[in-house]
């Protein structure tokens, strides 16, 4: 109960200030929008709490703030006030300075255009090469079924499980390579926690050791740390 209050106590007092009065500033459109209610939101601990929102009526444009220590990941939000329980979201990488998300109230997470973070921007790259990744998994599969004439079920089988472990090996090679060459970055210290955490430790260690005072001390350069330190070697 104690918990509650004081996460119930920091909203009350972030949606008493003015986004302008934060060190982290958005704005933005979403073109087509005319009611609903747009909430900014980050995890804490393992709850997604909500920091600012804005109420909707006729002006598509909004401004949303946060206080941010390091960056992180949050999420734009959007109540569309029309009875459907489900609630559009746009993940994006938040840090200080102004950042602008603009999109289209149809297709509201999927064309969203965010810029003023470059922590987005690597994530952007990320993801786009993880993509391709799950597009080659796609294929491999594809061509097991296309096999199917002219090998046994357990030959196929073997050239697919063959086919996905060179691919996962390659995929977590990208990842770890694309984590140290931008070892300046927060979203390095994401992408060992949570996207390659199950590497080996040697490899961990060593991007770990690659990032920069300021990214081990930030929110996920210490959750890196806290797992690096929890794996049984």
């Amino acid at each position: 109960m104690k918990k509650l209050f004081v996460i119930s106590l920091a909203l009350v007092v972030s949606f008493c200030s003015s986004p302008s009065q934060k060190n982290m500033r958005i704005s933005g459109k979403v073109d087509g929008l005319r009611k609903g209610t747009l909430f900014l939101q980050k995890m804490v601990d393992t709850i997604l709490v909500s920091v600012d929102s804005v109420t909707i009526k006729g002006d598509d444009s909004f401004q949303l703030g946060d206080n941010i220590d390091t960056p992180e990941f949050y999420f734009l939000s959007l109540d569309k006030d029309d009875g459907d329980s489900l609630t559009d979201k746009i993940l994006f990488f938040g840090e200080t300075g102004e950042i602008k998300i603009n999109t289209l109230l149809r297709t509201f997470g999927s064309s969203a255009k965010v810029e003023g973070s470059e922590n987005q921007i690597l994530w952007e790259e990320y993801q786009s090469i993880m993509r391709k990744f799950n597009k080659q998994n796609l294929e491999n599969f594809e061509k097991f079924t296309e096999d199917q004439d002219e090998l046994s079920t357990e030959e196929r089988a073997e050239r697919l499980e063959k086919a996905n472990q060179n691919l996962l090996k390659r995929k977590y090679l990208f990842a770890l390579n694309f984590a140290m060459n931008n070892a300046d970055k927060e979203v390095a210290a994401y992408i060992g926690t949570y996207e390659v955490s199950d590497a080996i430790p040697l490899f961990l260690d060593s991007l770990y050791n690659k990032l920069s005072p300021s990214v081990q001390a930030s929110k996920y350069g210490k959750a890196f740390k806290q797992q690096l330190d929890s794996l049984d070697r």
